[in-house]
């Protein structure tokens, strides 16, 4: 699977490769409750046909109704940038599903130009993270290679935004709940790689989609190279495996490392690591251990769901202390 924006983008460029006349719109502001984050894109097509997502349905309507010829004599501007906000009003609010006074604003491209979006579509397909910034008064797109994502920035002239490779999950472990939580990362648009060096569990595996690995765990987190956009979590409830990819992964860039166990198996292993591994308290504080939010769950698939949760708090920025 593959990220939203680089689906957004490539089939804004493919429309365009055919002949069809699009926009793009982007959310560059929002107040209060918003059902979408800010640099969530969305094409739309001449025909009201689009990819992406700005709110939950309703302004998705509106911008087919006013600039399309899906429902009457709309059509898509020959213009510069234009930026739109909907939701000041509580009237508009409610018409168009923004939740308790939300608002947003909406940079809206018209007729963007072919080359650059393909060079955007192939720089993102090969990995690189890549910062596009957009010319508000003309339209102007440059690209620059970046070294880190950084948050979106929009002045009213300039509006500029960090894309790039999708979030990665590693998972140490090939069993039932590492089949669920891969299961859930990979339509909430995470690169996944599972990793498990024992034949007999690599066997039973069954979720397609995700990159295999046979290596020992503390290499395979070498081997991928964790950024600001990784998270690492082990799984396989064997010290052999989970110990050295944790203490790897706790000195990377990874956002999120957790470990499967029991209270006192976290409380073991953060001793163990304490004691042989010159580990302190504050190193060991970005350990997710025992993982996940607590909802009381047991199975598998409920604790897949808690693990899923705490992962992607953290992403968003949430406490979940």
């Amino acid at each position: 699977m593959e990220s939203v924006d680089v689906r957004v983008l490539r089939a804004a460029r493919d429309w365009l490769v055919a002949g069809h006349r699009l926009m793009l719109a982007t959310v560059v502001k929002t107040w209060g409750s918003s059902p979408r984050p800010l640099g969530s894109m969305m094409a739309l097509r001449e025909d009201g046909r689009c990819v992406g997502s700005v709110s939950g349905g309703c302004i998705e309507d509106d911008l087919v109704h006013r600039y399309t010829r899906a429902y009457g004599d709309g059509a898509i501007p020959e213009s510069a940038p234009e930026l739109v906000r909907y939701g000041v009003t509580a009237d508009e609010a409610h018409r168009f599903g923004l939740p308790c006074g939300g608002t947003l604003e909406l940079l809206l491209e018209f007729a963007p130009e072919l080359e650059a979006l393909d060079a955007l579509v192939h720089r993102l397909e090969s990995g690189q993270l890549v910062q596009r910034t957009v010319d508000c008064a003309t339209g102007a797109v440059t690209l620059s290679a970046a070294s880190a994502p950084e948050s979106l920035h929009f002045d009213g002239a300039t509006l500029s935004s960090t894309l790039g490779p999708q979030y990665r999950l590693l998972l140490i472990g090939a069993g039932s709940l590492a089949e669920y939580v891969a299961t859930m990362a990979l339509f909430n648009d995470f690169a996944v790689t599972v990793c498990d060096p024992r034949i007999e569990h690599r066997g039973a595996w069954s979720v397609d989609g995700v990159a295999f690995t046979t290596e020992m765990p503390d290499d395979a987190v070498r081997a991928l190279r964790p950024d600001s956009r990784t998270c690492i979590v082990a799984l396989s409830h064997d010290p052999k495996l989970d110990d050295m990819a944790l203490l790897e992964a706790l000195h990377s860039p990874a956002f999120y490392v957790g470990a499967i166990g029991s209270r006192r198996n976290a409380a073991s292993r953060r001793q163990r690591f304490i004691e042989h591994f010159d580990e302190t308290e504050a190193s060991l504080s970005r350990l997710h251990s025992p993982v996940g939010l607590y909802i009381g769950s047991k199975t598998p698939a409920e604790i897949a769901v808690s693990v899923m949760a705490q992962l992607l708090a953290v992403k968003n920025g949430v406490n979940t202390g």
